[in-house]
């Protein structure tokens, strides 16, 4: 498999938790945590219907990954992860020593590794985690305007 297939084949499964996400009424972001060319952590966001801030796609797909490996050092892991990290994960990315970051779409009010400020390659922290925007960028942007969209009609009609 070439890179670029190999993100795409990827990313496509972090879209597939995000329809999962979708399901639940839930915004829908989605992430995978790839290690050896295995998915070893699945995450979709959870945080309404958990009523916990902290249940961000990446966040489960990272616990999931550190359980799955047995240790919070995700050291030769890449996250693939549908919508920009937030602050909260991308300290998260960090912190758990992942290898590489490649998101779909950019996002203009939270993202932090690029759009707002980049914590993944901030130079004063201990760790640094290169980062790849723009991987089915279309397919990722599609899935929350649809969200989105469907949830204006909702209010409308309410």
């Amino acid at each position: 498999m070439m890179n670029e297939e190999k993100h795409d084949y990827y990313m496509q499964q972090a879209i597939e938790e995000a329809k999962k996400a979708e399901q639940l009424g839930e915004v829908p972001i989605g992430a995978v945590v790839v290690r050896n060319g295995e998915i070893v952590g699945r995450g979709h966001n959870l945080r309404e219907t958990q009523k916990d801030p902290t249940l961000h796609a990446e966040m489960i797909a990272i616990r999931e990954a550190s359980k799955n490996l047995g240790g919070w050092r995700l050291v030769g892991c890449t996250l693939y992860v549908t919508l920009e990290p937030c602050p909260m994960c991308a300290g998260a990315i960090v912190q758990s020593r992942v290898e590489g970051v490649y998101f779909g779409a950019i996002d203009p009010k939270a993202g932090c590794t690029g759009t707002l400020m980049n914590l993944c390659e901030e130079p004063r922290f201990n760790h640094q985690v290169p980062v790849f925007a723009g991987i089915l960028e279309d397919e990722c942007k599609e899935l929350l305007k649809n969200f989105f969209r469907q949830l204006r009609k909702k209010k409308k009609e309410s």
